[in-house]
């Protein structure tokens, strides 16, 4: 795609050179076909050194360490920051090649995917003495076998060879039945800690998350539709008062809307339109979001985390674009500024946090990248990918497989492989340089990745009033179908949507810090939305381009 200038100059310039204009655009997109297709089979490179050496030193442990070569247990170490209450006689629950599951058939690996189908049918059991965190056993584990039973399931896609009967979903409600207990409390909000085998334990901690206690509904709600198992959530007492959009409340916002969209629910809408309003109103502060007193509304912490990066992906499904890549370009300018994501970065006094320099190989800007690209069809999304990809392979792989990063100072090394990176990074990276899999298709992503495919069966009828902004439709003489944001390719200019004749700012656009577009450093100016070029701040101090 070339870039886009003025409409008018484009205009012009089709009528005076035609001829000129397909070949520079077949060239243009040739380009970007190639890269596309050398970095999709970077990523699967990666996909699989990470892969295979899980299988030679871990499996059917949970997770690799690639710097030693060898394993941990660290299902009932997840969210367990004191390593309290460990198990004696765990040993895994090959929770890697459970997170592994969906993105093999992303990357149409079937025959591995129904390999491991069957080794976890004959040899898993949850029958184990483990102190688990609910909310990562579900998103990880109940969400990784819901997803990939209904992958198997899918006579479109067919996975596994007539040996398969259901064996994952008995598997997973086994699971959810374990979790069950959890939700025995006078407010119905679960408790955070559970054993697998004894149910809640005695003076269990009291005390959970937002996202702990908020984030099971499309897990739980997929194994209800397919089981029959429910639950009912209702409201509880808070004892942390700052909020925000990173860690302990993220993925609550993020299933608000991605349970609305797979089950038509109109108070899920409700719910997060309240939410996503109030986060603007009281967290944003220009791209960038801090965390607020939600009594008081006023600020209490200025930092970015690098679990905030998932905010961009979730505002294009959304449909609101301008502020997804406004907030995304802050990540990528932070990622590039260390080579990685670092876990904590005080916005106040733009330095790391002294103690949180880590990087655990998060996929939360890998994602985004990958929405906003599927978005808008922005090359630049595909270079930020690239730069994505490059980093890892500079920084985090070893022989053993891909390490986190420790001091992102330092790029000192972490012995450490977490399941998600099989699970997330490596498959929206994957996603981003082709989404062949979700051609013709619906799906919805947890929050670690697993696709839930959003059937109609499933729905509730939805009011007209509570369309969520990003369903776009679409009127022909035989039907009427919803398309949803995704699916629209945005050029990268200031342009007339051809289906609701409104005017769509441009994805690249940033707008200048002041409406009046003075300025005093080329800092406080934007992205021109016509040229996608950067405005620098005028002698006589106005934002503008002023040079060619």
């Amino acid at each position: 795609m070339l870039p886009c200038k003025s409409l008018t100059w484009v205009l012009v310039f089709l009528l005076i050179s035609p001829m000129f204009f397909s070949v520079s655009v077949s060239q243009n997109d040739s380009y970007w076909s190639a890269k596309k297709r050398h970095m999709r089979e970077k990523v699967r490179k990666m996909f699989y050194h990470a892969y295979e050496n899980y299988l030679a030193y871990a499996f059917p442990h949970d997770e690799l360490k690639p710097l030693s070569k060898s394993f941990t247990d660290s299902l009932s170490e997840l969210g367990n920051l004191r390593l309290e209450h460990l198990p004696q006689d765990y040993n895994g629950s090959a929770l890697t090649l459970i997170e592994s599951l969906s993105s093999l058939v992303i990357l149409g690996n079937n025959t591995e995917f129904e390999r491991a189908v069957l080794w976890l049918s004959e040899n898993l059991t949850f029958d184990v003495d483990a102190r688990i965190n609910l909310f990562e056993c579900n998103i990880r584990v109940l969400g990784g076998l819901v997803s990939a039973h209904m992958l198997a399931t899918d006579s479109a896609n067919r996975l596994v060879q007539g040996s398969y009967r259901n064996q994952l979903l008995t598997l997973a409600e086994d699971l959810g039945r374990r979790f069950l207990p959890a939700f025995d409390t006078p407010t119905g909000l679960p408790y955070a800690w559970i054993n697998l085998k004894y149910g809640v334990t005695e003076n269990e901690t009291t005390e959970t998350s937002t996202s702990g206690c908020g984030s099971l509904i499309l897990e739980m709600g997929a194994l209800s539709r397919l089981t029959g198992t429910t639950l009912d959530v209702i409201t509880g007492q808070w004892i942390e008062y700052s909020s925000g959009i990173g860690a302990g409340v993220d993925s609550f916002y993020e299933y608000l809307f991605k349970a609305h969209i797979l089950f038509g629910k109109e108070d899920l809408w409700k719910m997060f339109h309240s939410a996503y309003l109030a986060v603007q109103n009281y967290f944003r502060y220009g791209p960038w979001y801090h965390e607020a007193d939600m009594r008081t509304g006023k600020a209490t912490y200025w930092q970015l985390t690098s679990l905030q990066a998932f905010w961009p992906g979730l505002q294009v499904l959304v449909g609101d674009i301008a502020a997804a890549n406004s907030s995304h370009r802050e990540f990528v300018y932070v990622w590039k500024k260390f080579g990685v994501l670092p876990e904590r970065y005080l916005l106040d006094h733009q330095i790391l946090h002294p103690t949180e320099k880590y990087y655990p190989l998060r996929p939360e800007l890998a994602e985004s990248t990958f929405y906003l690209y599927h978005a808008t069809k922005d090359p630049w999304y595909l270079q930020v990918g690239e730069s994505i990809v490059n980093s890892l392979n500079s920084y985090t792989k070893v022989e053993g497989g891909f390490a986190s990063i420790r001091d992102v100072t330092t790029m000192q090394l972490e012995d450490h492989q977490h399941s998600f990176f099989l699970a997330e990074t490596c498959k929206y990276l994957y996603l981003l340089f082709d989404d062949s899999f979700l051609v013709d298709r619906n799906y919805i992503f947890t929050t670690e990745g697993h696709p839930l495919p959003v059937l109609s069966s499933w729905h509730e009828r939805l009011p007209e009033a509570y369309i969520p902004t990003n369903w776009t439709f679409f009127k022909s003489e035989k039907q009427r179908r919803r398309a949803s944001a995704m699916t629209l390719q945005v050029c990268p200019a200031s342009f007339n949507s051809r289906h609701d004749k409104q005017r769509v700012e441009s994805a690249c656009h940033i707008p200048d810090t002041r409406t009046d577009h003075k300025c005093f450093t080329d800092e406080e100016c934007g992205v021109d939305s016509t040229s996608c070029r950067r405005r620098s701040c005028s002698m006589a101090g106005f934002c503008g381009l002023w040079s060619i």
